[in-house]
């Protein structure tokens, strides 16, 4: 159970940005998608693999430049995106 905590921390982003955009937030939880990203990189970058759990798809290098890469967009579209009157 210990080796699939790094993944069930970024899922609980994943799931509280789901929420946000459900909820009509959608800036905010584009933000906090790609913030569980950028953790998830993070964590992928320093966990050795054995430890890594289901953040392991494929190699360490291609792992964390894909969520950062995908994280770093997120948080990027949502800070640059106009909100048309809503948060």
């Amino acid at each position: 159970m210990l080796v699939q905590l790094p993944y069930l921390l970024v899922m609980l982003g994943v799931l509280a940005a789901a929420l946000l955009v459900m909820f009509d937030r959608w800036r905010r939880g584009s933000f906090v998608f790609g913030a569980a990203l950028l953790v998830g990189a993070v964590l992928r970058a320093f966990i050795p693999s054995s430890q890594a759990g289901l953040l392991q798809v494929r190699g360490k290098s291609f792992d964390v430049t894909v969520m950062a890469t995908v994280g770093g967009v997120m948080l990027w579209l949502a800070a640059s995106i106009d909100s048309l009157g809503t948060d």
